[in-house]
């Protein structure tokens, strides 16, 4: 024979010491016992240790219950960015060109947030551009606080710390948690290399549409749902063929036109070479110390000039690079940077420099021992050819012994084609050689 104690919705099997059943007994399970044992009817037959069994038994249940309810509060937890991009997605109806002038119009909005930017660009790690190369291959986390586009914050997260950039005006502050050391940059950046800040949804897709230019096609996409929100989709090809970059997919806010994710692919590619997207963003009411760096105690701070950032190209050659390479017509550079030549334009630009003696013979070296495949022009110049999604290079030195002890990098979206139409002019034009 059993008793049966009923609890809310479960029942305890207790053994029975009597043939007669007593009456069963309802005891809540919320948690808080009564001050006296005798405010709960228990029959007089579960006295003694028996009683103290069912206390046991009752409080068992109570932890598995609770803990039950910790695990459904972490299901839900983890399912929130599932469950949030399952709800119905409405946006309001909108022309592609229309939505491009939306996206333009946001550059004045004040936001912060959380964004995360995946590049396989597969670039080779080439002495010199170390930054560069971890910059376009892996995942970049990013906290980003944005007052104006001169007045921002965005900090880079791994597992070693952060890297935080300051923008205050004219004024540039980084801060390097490892080393506990705040830098500031003085003097302007005409040229430098590309950073974190670069990668941020708003600011990569105001770049993009700045470059693919009034002759890019434009198309809408489905709406779908990023960092919570309903965003529209606009899709951006660009106009020239030899352009390395199939499409540009930008989904943004459709009443502010901030851009929530960017997805760039290569062309002929099924799955985009770099994405950046927020996982939460928000309109954000500036705070300037946040904006502020501020020294703790214990931690250092050095002072250097922008114009040695772009220590890579420190060995520059000064030639007189051609009007046109390749069919491209070069186009006009800074002061100061009359030895780089850009030609092209938009989503379809490439540049070429002159490296000089042994950081040009390292820099083919090392590409070569990456995978970078090796090449011969018409001319009987060597070099090699690097390949990725959205930028290919070709690093190439002339034929003639007087010449090879300049390194020419002919690097852009462009096809390898294009690049190796350039470099056979370069090494051949007299102009640029040495």
């Amino acid at each position: 024979m059993y008793a049966t104690v009923h609890l809310a919705n479960s029942a305890l099997l207790l053994p029975s010491t009597t043939t007669s059943r007593a009456p069963a007994v309802d005891v809540p399970l919320l948690g808080i016992w009564p001050e006296r044992p005798s405010d709960y009817l228990v029959p007089a037959c579960y006295r003694g240790g028996t009683r103290e069994r069912i206390a046991m038994s009752l409080m068992r249940v109570q932890a598995v219950r609770r803990w039950a309810a910790v695990a459904v509060g972490l299901v839900l937890l983890c399912g929130l960015p599932v469950i949030a991009s399952a709800l119905p997605v409405s946006v309001p109806k909108l022309t592609a060109s229309q939505l491009r002038g939306r996206i333009l119009a946001s550059a004045g909005e004040s936001y912060a947030g959380y964004a995360e930017s995946n590049a396989t660009f597969g670039l080779p790690s080439l002495t010199g551009f170390s930054s560069l190369t971890s910059l376009f291959d892996g995942v970049t986390k990013m906290r980003v606080w944005r007052a104006t586009a001169t007045r921002w914050r965005v900090d880079v997260l791994s597992d070693a710390g952060e890297q935080d950039t300051y923008q205050l005006g004219s004024s540039t502050y980084l801060w390097d948690s490892g080393e506990q050391l705040l830098t500031e940059v003085l003097g302007a950046q005409p040229v430098r290399l590309p950073r974190a800040a670069d990668l941020v949804p708003p600011t990569l897709a105001a770049r993009v549409l700045a470059e693919a230019g009034p002759q890019a096609r434009l198309g809408l996409l489905a709406p779908v749902r990023v960092a919570g929100q309903s965003a529209a989709g606009l899709r951006v090809t660009p106009a020239d063929p030899a352009s390395t970059v199939g499409q540009v997919d930008i989904w943004a806010a459709p009443a502010s036109g901030l851009p929530l994710m960017v997805e760039i692919f290569g062309r002929g590619s099924g799955r985009p070479a770099l994405e950046s997207q927020f996982f939460q963003v928000s309109p954000w009411r500036p705070d300037p110390q946040v904006l502020t760096p501020v020294r703790g105690p214990g931690t250092g701070f050095t002072t250097t000039k922008a114009s040695t950032l772009p220590g890579a190209l420190r060995n520059l050659v000064l030639t007189t690079l051609p009007a046109q390479l390749a069919g491209r017509v070069r186009l006009p550079v800074q002061p100061g940077f009359s030895s780089i030549g850009v030609y092209g334009g938009g989503l379809a630009t490439f540049v070429v420099v002159g490296v000089r003696g042994d950081a040009g013979h390292t820099l083919i070296s090392d590409a070569r021992s990456d995978g970078g495949a090796a090449l011969s022009l018409p001319s009987g110049a060597s070099g090699v050819l690097i390949s990725a999604p959205l930028v290919n290079a070709v690093l190439v030195r002339p034929a003639r012994a007087a010449h090879r002890c300049v390194t020419f990098l002919i690097a852009g979206t462009v096809s390898p084609q294009v690049l190796e139409r350039a470099a056979n002019s370069v090494v051949t034009q007299r102009s640029t050689l040495p």
